[in-house]
């Protein structure tokens, strides 16, 4: 069985369903995996998303923040909800398709602005989630799974447009890359994404304060889809859906797509 999976930090769903149904339409993914909901899982306008050939769903919600859904043209189990760092946020959902394969949808704390814990409470809750989760999965080894979201961390140099500029800028700052790269060796997660682009700069996110985001290109690849080793070698046709950032009304963040032959 082949399937396209696509992950979206679509900054409110119910603001936003023109564009998720637009992207259901246009690009037809089988499964979407969407973060930052802002909306209590009864008020998802699901009944939109099945009309549009998307009527299975699992998910987290909760008033107007965080929230993480996934909807999927074939049926899907929910499986594990986790609250990592003891934030009691909406902020990961996991779900088994009928293939076998578990999807985890995450949003991590995005971290404030000041990269120090000491002063800002929120960069290290960030931090205390990513030791969760790779104390989780240490404890628990994925197989035949793929992991996506918004991590909000771009790891790698060409992950953001200047390295050097950004290194003390939360999102790209040496710790938390350590961090983001400690959960991913804890799960043996494969970086699906640059398996398949290994070179060149490549982002999923432009900030709304740049007057003109498509130019300036000043983006960071804040979005991923690991796989475990088992399924990895089966991904394929990884992209990021620049032009959405430029449609009407547009999320901050590009849908980021995988294709898994499995």
């Amino acid at each position: 069985m082949s399937f396209t999976l696509a992950t979206w930090n679509i900054n409110s769903v119910r603001l936003r369903e023109v564009l998720v149904t637009q992207l259901m339409t246009e690009e037809a993914p089988d499964v979407l995996c969407l973060q930052e909901c802002k909306s209590p899982v009864d008020k998802i306008p699901l009944e939109a998303f099945a009309a549009a050939g998307y009527p299975h769903m699992v998910a987290r919600g909760q008033k107007g923040y965080n929230g993480v859904a996934i909807l999927s043209k074939q049926p899907i189990t929910e499986v594990a909800s986790f609250d990592f760092a003891g934030l009691d946020h909406a902020r990961h959902i996991a779900g088994r398709l009928e293939n076998g394969v578990t999807i985890h949808n995450f949003y991590v704390p995005a971290g404030g602005d000041v990269p120090d814990r000491n002063v800002n409470e929120k960069f290290g809750q960030k931090l205390d989630y990513l030791t969760d989760m790779r104390d989780h999965f240490q404890a628990n080894t994925p197989e035949n799974s793929i992991l996506v979201g918004d991590l909000n961390i771009a790891p790698r140099e060409d992950d953001v447009w200047d390295h050097k500029k950004l290194l003390k800028v939360v999102s790209h700052t040496p710790i938390e890359v350590e961090h983001l790269a400690a959960v991913q060796d804890a799960g043996n997660w494969v970086d699906v994404t640059r398996a398949d682009i290994p070179e060149g700069r490549l982002y999923s996110w432009w900030s709304y304060r740049s007057p003109d985001w498509d130019s300036a290109d000043k983006g960071r690849r804040l979005d991923h889809i690991w796989a475990t080793p088992d399924i990895a070698g089966s991904a394929h046709s990884s992209r990021v859906l620049r032009h959405a950032r430029g449609w009407e009304k547009p999320s901050d963040h590009a849908p980021v797509f995988a294709t898994f032959d499995v």
